[in-house]
């Protein structure tokens, strides 16, 4: 089937097995994404010619009135003929293609019970342009992939850091855990996602990329567990770079051991104003389930936000974490005034395949 997209003129080709959304991977094109599991919306596009089907049922990502409408999301959706479909595309050549590059395993340094940092070398001969926020997928056997957020900003990419959480069933991370494979070679691609930093720079020429000028909007930071992998990379770009930006960090985790990078934060916390850094940063930890001795903020991550900042209308409001606290800081901070484009999130969710062996673990014990 031939894909084309209205705002341009480039088309792709798709199997009738495959999701739209691969097959322009597959492509090289970075659509907009984000969990690929049908959860998020972030692939959304409307479909102008053409027919559908979705193997697995409707989405959960898309609403009734936007299905009314003509969308569809892209990672859930199979073509059953020639489609033209309207969708963001990318524009800047960097941006628009993705490359495939062997990784080598530099170090593999645990930061909790259950968070191991994956440090990844590309060829030296190798340029590899990423934005912060931006992921990469680690190729496994038989073309199943893991999505992984770049926690290292743009800046300094000599290793790739990752934060990769071990889940029961997880191909990838068991090995990882159980072997500690130093020096493994991996196969990646990327980068991948529009989930990056935006500098918001109102000129007579439009934005400048990379630049922010005094008055640019506060940003607020929401992540939960790993989700803080991509909002690391951005807030290390901001405050390193010398980017003038008040921002705040909330980061959402179950307990005291899960705050797995407690001191690296306090450490951007206490660096940003300091040594007239523009940058100004204020870090708050947030407990689902903390011991007795715990003296901040406790419950989930969103609605702390929600009880200590009236206004969040005047935030810029990036948010990364599972499937079910992007669909809270949606809902809510939508209805606390924050307007849909200056919201952006990253949905966390499980690969396919790891979900399918997590239910065949669980039948099997039952």
């Amino acid at each position: 089937m031939r894909i084309s997209l209205s705002r341009s003129d480039v088309t792709f080709s798709a199997a009738p097995d495959q999701s739209l959304l691969d097959a322009a991977l597959g492509a090289s094109l970075n659509l907009p994404h984000s969990c690929k599991g049908g959860n998020c919306g972030s692939c959304r596009a409307r479909l102008l010619q053409g027919e559908i089907q979705y193997p697995n049922g409707p989405p959960l990502g898309l609403s009734e009135a936007e299905v009314a409408d003509g969308f569809v999301l892209l990672c859930q959706a199979r073509a059953r003929s020639d489609l033209r479909i309207e969708t963001y595309e990318i524009t800047t050549p960097d941006q628009a293609r993705i490359k495939r590059l062997p990784a080598r395993i530099e170090r593999a340094l645990p930061l909790s019970h259950d968070v191991m940092g994956l440090f990844l070398r590309l060829p030296a001969a190798e340029t590899f342009r990423f934005e912060a926020g931006q992921y990469i997928d680690i190729m496994l056997p038989g073309g199943r992939r893991r999505s992984f957020s770049i926690a290292s900003p743009p800046h300094d990419a000599r290793l790739l850091e990752l934060h990769v959480r071990r889940v029961a069933g997880g191909e990838f991370s068991d090995r990882l855990f159980d072997q500690a494979p130093r020096n493994a070679l991996l196969a990646i691609e990327g980068p991948l996602g529009q989930f990056v930093y935006r500098p918001r720079v109102p000129t007579p020429d439009g934005p400048t990329p990379g630049i922010a000028t005094p008055g640019a909007a506060p940003m607020l930071l929401v992540g939960g567990g790993t989700g803080l992998a991509p909002l690391l990379s951005i807030l290390r770009h901001v405050i390193e770079r010398g980017i003038e930006r008040d921002m705040a960090i909330y980061w959402g985790v179950r307990s005291e051991r899960d705050l797995y990078a407690h001191a690296a934060l306090e450490d951007l916390a206490r660096r940003s104003p300091a040594a007239g850094r523009p940058a100004r940063l204020r870090y708050v930890p947030v407990l689902s389930e903390p011991s007795p001795d715990w003296r901040g903020p406790r419950g989930f991550v969103h609605e702390a936000v929600l009880e200590d900042i009236d206004d969040l209308d005047k935030y810029d409001v990036y948010a990364a974490g599972p499937p079910a606290m992007i669909a809270a800081v949606r809902s809510e901070f939508g209805r606390r005034g924050v307007a849909a484009n200056r919201l952006f999130f990253d949905s966390f969710d499980y690969a396919p395949d790891t979900l399918d062996r997590q239910r065949m673990s669980a039948s099997t014990k039952s």
